[in-house]
């Protein structure tokens, strides 16, 4: 029987499930959605994979599962940014900003990564959570500024910083794309905002 490292049970069970929610986020972080299976998280944690079973009835649980640890963290990010900005439009740059920081941190192949996957139809549900939550500072900045659609702008804006991932992902320049999307964004805000 393994050894406990825990002060109790319940402390080493969520141990152990954080640890394989971590190994199956590191997978994704690699690019391959398809490395990760309940062998593969089992080894880079030192666990028999039936052990995995133990706190996941199947590896869509356990995708569903990353998409809910990451999901806070990029959207604690990018509220940071823009709780740091002063003003609305520089939290509407901040936003841009901080989406496209994430792509280059290595943040992001985890969601392009699950995108692809064969469990792809699963997580969709997680993901369009996620979205939703990323979109709401950047909705409220909008609101300041006097939209009156600042959902439909916002998912627009959202479009730009679509557009710049996909150009950091085809190798070109981080700062060159993130101060043209920015500035882009910015600008935009001049036909739909009253301040």
């Amino acid at each position: 029987m393994p050894k406990i490292r825990a002060a109790t049970v319940a402390d080493h069970r969520a141990q152990q499930r954080r640890a394989l929610v971590t190994a199956a986020r590191e997978l994704l972080e690699e690019g391959d959605a398809g490395a990760v299976s309940f062998a593969a998280v089992a080894e880079r944690t030192g666990l028999a994979r039936n052990s995995v079973y133990k706190y996941f009835a199947d590896r869509r649980e356990l995708l569903a599962e990353v998409v809910r640890d990451v999901t806070p963290r990029w959207t604690a990010r990018i509220r940071a940014d823009m709780d740091a900005a002063e003003g609305a439009r520089e939290k509407i740059a901040a936003y841009v900003r901080a989406q496209l920081d994430l792509v280059r941190d290595g943040e992001h192949r985890v969601a392009k990564a699950l995108a692809s996957d064969r469990d792809a139809a699963v997580l969709r549900e997680g993901a369009a959570q996620a979205h939703r939550e990323i979109l709401e500072p950047l909705i409220a900045a909008l609101t300041d500024l006097g939209d009156t659609a600042p959902r439909r702008t916002a998912l627009l804006l959202q479009g730009f910083v679509n557009a710049a991932t996909t150009a950091l992902e085809s190798g070109d320049d981080h700062a060159a794309v993130t101060d043209h999307a920015v500035r882009l964004a910015v600008a935009a805000l001049d036909g739909v905002v009253t301040t």
